[in-house]
C-alpha cells in the first residue's frame, strides 16, 4: 500500500511539470463526436466563472492568484491572496472567495477593456470572519437565482463532529447581512449548480477517507428545502454508518444522495447544460469533473462525466485518459459552458484550461 501511495505522489509531481511541455491530448478518450484542445495556460487553474463578452475568470489555490482569460490569454487580476479558489461575476464586479473572507473587485469591466498594463482594481471586503482552518478551507463560489452568494464551508478534518458553520453550504447577501446556513451534514463541496427547470440547488460532495478503497461513494445531492441535513459525520453516501458517530443517528434520518459516483473519485465542479447552443448529447444533463483519488490503492477518477439528472441514463464518461496506469498527467477541477455551447475544463495539475467541442 505504501509503495502505491509513493508512486502516486511521484505521479503528481510529474503532472505538475506537464504544464511546461506539450500536453499529450491525443491520449485522451472522448465521447463520440467530441474533440478537445488547449484553450489557455493557467498555472493551478481551478474554479471557473463566465464574465462579459466571453471573458473567463479563473481561481487558483496554492498559487494565490486570480486570472482573467481575454482572447485566450491569461491576465493576472490579483495575487498574494489566501487560497482564492472560488470566483463569481455579477454586474461588473468580480467576487473571490478566499479561505476566511469574500472579496469584491469593482470596475473589472473597464479594466478588461484596457491594454493590460494598468493594475486591476483593488478589492473591498464583502464578508469576513469565516473559519481559518486549512483542512477543506478552499471554497467554491456561485450566485444563486435569488441573487445571493453561495459557498461551502468544509469540515476541518476527515471525519469529526463540529458546530456550525462547519460542514455546511451557506450563503450571504453581497450587499451585506449575516451568514445563512442553507444545508448541513456536508463534508466538503467544491461544486454546485441550480437545476434550470426547478431551480433546486444540486451539489457534489467528497466522501470520507480511510474507510476503505470502495467506501464511501462521492455524492451528488439535491436541496429541496432549506435546512436539510445530508448525513455527515453520522452517515456516509446515504447508507454507510460512520464507525464512530453512526450509533448516534441512523442513516434514515438524513437526505440520501441522488447519485453515487464511486469512492474517492473526488467529484468537484459541475454544471447543468441547457440552451439551443448546447450539443444534443449534453443538453439537459449534468457535466461533472472528477479530480481523482489521492490515497486509493488503485487510483480512480481523473475524468469528466455526464450524469442524467432524471436518472434514466447511466453515468457516462465525456473525457478520460488523464490517468495512465498509476500515473496521472492531469486532474480536472471545474467545468463551464461558453455561449457557443462548447465546454471549458480546468486542470490544476497540468496548469491548463481545455475546450471540448462537438462536431469539430
Amino acid at each position: 500500500m505504501r509503495s502505491r501511495h509513493l508512486l502516486f505522489a511521484l505521479a503528481l509531481v510529474y503532472a505538475a511539470g506537464a504544464a511546461c511541455q506539450d500536453l499529450p491530448l491525443q491520449t485522451l478518450h472522448l465521447a463520440p463526436g467530441f474533440s478537445i484542445e488547449t484553450y489557455a495556460r493557467v498555472p493551478g487553474a481551478r474554479s471557473l466563472a463566465l464574465g462579459p463578452s466571453g471573458v473567463v475568470f479563473v481561481g487558483t489555490r496554492d498559487e494565490g492568484k486570480v486570472y482573467a482569460i481575454v482572447q485566450r490569454q491569461a491576465r493576472v487580476v490579483a495575487s498574494g491572496l489566501r487560497w482564492p479558489n472560488g470566483v463569481a461575476y455579477r454586474e461588473g464586479a468580480l467576487f473571490v472567495a478566499e479561505r476566511s473572507r469574500i472579496l469584491r473587485f469593482d470596475g473589472i469591466d473597464a479594466w478588461l477593456r484596457g491594454d493590460g498594463r494598468a493594475q486591476a482594481p483593488a478589492p473591498s471586503v464583502v464578508f469576513e470572519g469565516l473559519p481559518t482552518e486549512s483542512h477543506h478551507g478552499w471554497k467554491f463560489l456561485r450566485f444563486g437565482p435569488d441573487g445571493k452568494l453561495y459557498f461551502g464551508i468544509g469540515a476541518p478534518c476527515n471525519v469529526c463532529l463540529r458546530d456550525d458553520p462547519f460542514a455546511t453550504l451557506a450563503r450571504i447577501d453581497p450587499k451585506g447581512g449575516a451568514l445563512e446556513i442553507v444545508a448541513r451534514g456536508i463534508r466538503n463541496t467544491v461544486g454546485f449548480d441550480w437545476h434550470p427547470g426547478t431551480h433546486e440547488l444540486w451539489f457534489t460532495e467528497n466522501g470520507a477517507d480511510q474507510l476503505g478503497d470502495d467506501v464511501p461513494d462521492d455524492e451528488l445531492n439535491r436541496v429541496t428545502a432549506a435546512g436539510q441535513h445530508f448525513g455527515y459525520p453520522f452517515c456516509h453516501a446515504g447508507d454507510v454508518p460512520d464507525p464512530r458517530f453512526g450509533k448516534d443517528r441512523p442513516c434514515s434520518a438524513f437526505v440520501p444522495p441522488v447519485h453515487r459516483f464511486g469512492a474517492h473519485v473526488a467529484a468537484l465542479g459541475m454544471r447543468f447544460t441547457a440552451g439551443a447552443a448546447v450539443p444534443e448529447p449534453l443538453r439537459g444533463k449534468l457535466v461533472v469533473a472528477e479530480h481523482g483519488s489521492w490515497n486509493r490503492s488503485e487510483p480512480v477518477g481523473y475524468r469528466v462525466v455526464v450524469v442524467d439528472p432524471a436518472g434514466k441514463v447511466p453515468e457516462t464518461p465525456l473525457v478520460s485518459g488523464w490517468l495512465r496506469g498509476e500515473r496521472a498527467w492531469g486532474r480536472p477541477v471545474d467545468v463551464e459552458l461558453l455561449p457557443d455551447g462548447s465546454l471549458l475544463v480546468s486542470d490544476d495539475a497540468a496548469g491548463v484550461i481545455y475546450r471540448v467541442r462537438f462536431g469539430g
